[in-house]
């Protein structure tokens, strides 16, 4: 039997008709836009040549996607296809020492790939931020591990480490940087769970089993040590009768989504648009707000992209790795905004869960949501749009449980009770398509720049008022309704499975 929509069918059909021609309006304003501009002199650099015998250039305007697929593609697949062989072996033969060979093909791998010098300098952190883990005190490993992390975000120390790994290597910068930063993130999670632990301690060999694992060293996604250490000690190697059979069909998503991104690529220059301001004064409002919605769909897109491959091999070594960001279409919430699945874990797992309590009270919110700001910033390498980023999106966060604890209130708790269901979800979607568009609007900052955002802001908000304004908020509003609609059937879904499930 259906499970019947808390609103009406035709008015769900309604909403979805009115989003899917906008979408298509919206797109095909961006063709027309990408099309009429390929030989513009300003967008050269991110247009480059690409179907030859269709007449079509590609936007590569996006450096780490390009470098995924052409100059990274050999090397990680060769990396990781040894990675996966060794494994297979171990697991038929000593799963019980798995992870010792994990360390060992990684350690060789990254030896291999960045040199010994690379190596000794990951090393040395890591035995650093290890003996300062036998303190176990959590402010001291906090401390060391913020200042190893600053040691590669901020200059002249970044500079100064990196000049000891001389080489001609393509992709070393990209490498350094990467593996560095995810390794002190590791490190910071083993010393602030060391510091968890009861009795005694963990050796420096179950942090270097957990720092070296090949899959996750170069990008991530993060896993927290605790989780990391249970799973990998695991003798027993087991697979559920379907596992295998959906770690193929995602593979084959994954692969759809490679092509799916590059056809895309050729018709629709999102990335590069962005960067002719001149240019972009002369799209409408509709064209405008299509481009910048879609910027953020793409780097779901390629999050999910990225981090779901390396998760697939993570998987045939029996990991249950960090699920992927959820698609930033079903976001109108700051709280679950986030592309970097395995990072977010790690910050609320150590600073916002842990000051922010049950997110309830208004001052440690604020301290909770400063200090995971504070950190992300020095993840992100500081600069000016990254502080302006962060500002805002912890502005975001703190203003949407003013508003619930204002609204909370007995007063207007007591006139949202008077109303029927469908008024009350109405007023909730009202909302909700602000806060999407804030998501959006602040989001792009560090996606495009700041002169982008502020075009987009100024030609939704204020040039294009009333009539665009109004629309798109419209637009909006009905896409915030689906969303709601398809929350409350998965969340049915979920009850009648729990239900279901024998005691």
């Amino acid at each position: 039997m259906g499970i019947k929509a808390a609103l009406p069918s035709y008015e769900l059909g309604f909403y979805a008709f009115i989003v899917t021609c906008a979408i298509a309006y919206s797109g095909y304003g961006i063709f027309e836009a990408s099309r009429g501009s390929v030989n513009r002199k300003a967008l050269q650099g991110g247009i480059k040549p690409g179907w030859h015998y269709f007449g079509r250039k590609m936007d590569v305007a996006d450096f780490e996607w390009a470098m995924w697929f052409t100059s990274f593609r050999n090397v990680i697949l060769f990396a990781l296809s040894g990675h996966v062989l060794f494994a297979k072996l171990c697991s038929m033969m000593v799963p019980q020492h798995r992870s010792v060979v994990y360390m060992l093909y990684g350690i060789l791998a990254v030896l291999g790939t960045m040199g010994s010098t690379y190596l000794m300098i990951i090393l040395s952190h890591c035995v650093v931020l290890y003996s300062v883990s036998l303190a176990k005190q959590k402010w001291l490993c906090f401390v060391s591990g913020l200042c190893s992390l600053a040691s590669f975000k901020l200059e002249p120390f970044s500079t100064w480490q990196s000049g000891f790994v001389t080489g001609t290597f393509d992709l070393q910068d990209v490498l350094f940087y990467g593996g560095s930063g995810f390794t002190i993130m590791r490190c910071m999670s083993f010393a602030l769970e060391n510091c968890e632990r009861k009795e005694g301690n963990y050796s420096i060999f179950n942090l270097l089993k957990y720092n070296f694992y090949l899959p996750f060293f170069f990008f991530g996604p993060v896993m927290t040590f605790d989780r990391f250490h249970t799973q990998v000690g695991t003798s027993e190697l087991r697979r559920k009768g379907d596992e295998m059979w959906n770690i193929r069909v995602q593979a084959v998503v994954h692969l759809g989504a490679i092509v799916v991104v590059d056809i895309f690529f050729h018709f629709f220059y999102i990335l590069t648009l962005p960067s002719d301001i001149k240019f972009m004064n002369q799209l409408s409002d509709w064209a405008l707000a299509g481009l910048a919605y879609s910027n953020l769909v793409y780097d779901w897109v390629k999050a999910a992209v990225m981090f779901g491959v390396i998760n697939t091999f993570s998987r045939l070594d029996h990991l249950d790795p960090p699920q992927p960001p959820k698609c930033i279409t079903m976001l109108y919430v700051f709280a679950e905004t986030h592309f970097d699945r395995g990072i977010n874990d790690w910050l609320c797992r150590y600073v916002y869960d842990y000051i922010g309590g049950e997110h309830k009270n208004i001052l440690k919110e604020l301290l909770a949501t400063i200090a995971t700001f504070l950190v992300t910033t020095l993840w992100l390498g500081p600069c000016e749009i990254v502080y302006i980023w962060s500002i805002c999106n912890c502005f975001g966060l703190n203003f949407e449980l003013w508003v619930q604890t204002f609204f909370g209130l007995k007063p207007f708790a007591s006139i949202e009770g008077s109303l029927s269901e469908a008024m009350s979800r109405r007023i909730r979607g009202f909302f909700g398509a602000v806060n999407f568009w804030a998501i959006v609007l602040y989001n792009i900052l560090a996606l495009n720049s700041l002169d982008f955002a502020l075009l987009v802001s100024e030609r939704i908000l204020f040039t294009g008022f009333p009539i665009s304004t109004l629309s798109i908020w419209f637009i909006t509003y009905c896409g915030v309704q689906l969303i709601k609609e398809r929350e409350r059937l998965l969340a049915i879904e979920e009850e009648k499975g729990d239900k279901e499930k024998p005691e």
